[in-house]
């Protein structure tokens, strides 16, 4: 199970009722921040979850909205004693930022690592997970970025009988691993079935539509996309400052095959981003206006 919360859906300015770009997402007791805007921590303290546990956070590029919250958001977890290391990972320039930012937030009962993309897209590893970056289309260099369950086959009991396998060893072969016995090397493949559907999350904004992004959100479980104007009339503006139309996103998540759309990162003009969509839907029927704290726990399909 995958715990998704989309914490603010507001860009550029935070509003009364709309907190600035920020995601959360939590597996197997890890959790994941996408971007940290103003207003990230209210956010979240509404929501009940607490920073202190935030193992990793994503940036997906550098302008004020996205990541303006985050000295505070150091300071809070300083202040509630966290020692563990902290993962931040971003486009290149992404150590020079922070050191700045850091000077309102210089120390830390905590280290700080910052891991830098240099590719147009690169996969980290993580225990049980992985996080897929891409880059996509602003008027500066942005990320989109994947989290990605894998879900291994199921343990063939039978097998595992006929083979004269002990059962000692049936659950870390469940569990992926090799091992070497004195009769043998023990393989997961020679009692798990063929790999089952695992679990997907996209989140993008700040772009232009791009085949990249619909690439990389084939199947998700999950699309969240930027849908910066909803009014028909404002695509040329979208065009002019690298955004996006709630359109534009609803006919990406139909060509990626997307199971569902969260639109976010509202224009602050945009009141009621709920009036636009009706004609939204008729591009992708499972499309949703996004609004701060909607939450999500993603399962397993079968």
């Amino acid at each position: 199970m995958l715990d998704v919360c989309l914490l603010g859906t507001g860009g550029m300015m935070p509003l009364p009722y709309r907190w600035l770009t920020s995601l959360m997402a939590r597996y197997n007791g890890k959790s994941i921040l996408i971007d940290c805007g103003e207003g990230t921590q209210i956010a979240m303290k509404k929501k009940g979850w607490s920073p202190k546990p935030i193992d990793i956070i994503c940036f997906t590029h550098f302008h004020a909205d996205h990541i303006s919250g985050l000295p505070g958001m150091l300071l809070t977890m300083g202040n509630a004693e966290r020692t563990e290391p902290l993962l931040l990972i971003g486009p290149k320039g992404l150590e020079r930022v922070v050191s700045a930012l850091r000077i309102i937030a210089p120390e830390l009962p905590f280290e700080i690592e910052c891991l830098e993309l240099t590719e147009i897209e690169q996969t980290l590893e993580f225990d049980g997970f992985r996080i897929e970056a891409f880059k996509v289309n602003h008027n500066v260099v942005c990320y989109g970025y994947n989290i990605v369950i894998d879900r291994i086959g199921r343990f063939d009991v039978e097998k595992a009988n006929a083979l004269g396998i002990d059962r000692k060893y049936w659950n870390p072969l469940q569990k992926g691993e090799t091992i070497e016995t004195e009769n043998g090397i023990l393989k997961p493949e020679m009692v798990l079935g063929p790999p089952r559907k695992g679990l997907k999350l996209t989140y993008c904004t700040d772009t232009r539509p791009t085949d990249t992004i619909v690439r990389n959100a084939e199947d998700a479980d999950l699309f969240i996309c930027e849908g910066m104007y909803g009014e028909p009339d404002k695509l040329q503006k979208a065009k002019e400052y690298k955004h996006m139309t709630f359109y534009e996103a609803a006919q990406m998540a139909k060509d990626a095959g997307a199971k569902e759309l969260w639109l976010t990162h509202y224009s602050p003009s945009l009141v009621k981003p709920e009036d636009f969509m009706p004609q939204v839907r008729k591009i992708f029927p499972n499309a949703i206006a996004g609004k701060d704290g909607m939450s999500v726990d993603l399962l397993y399909s079968s």
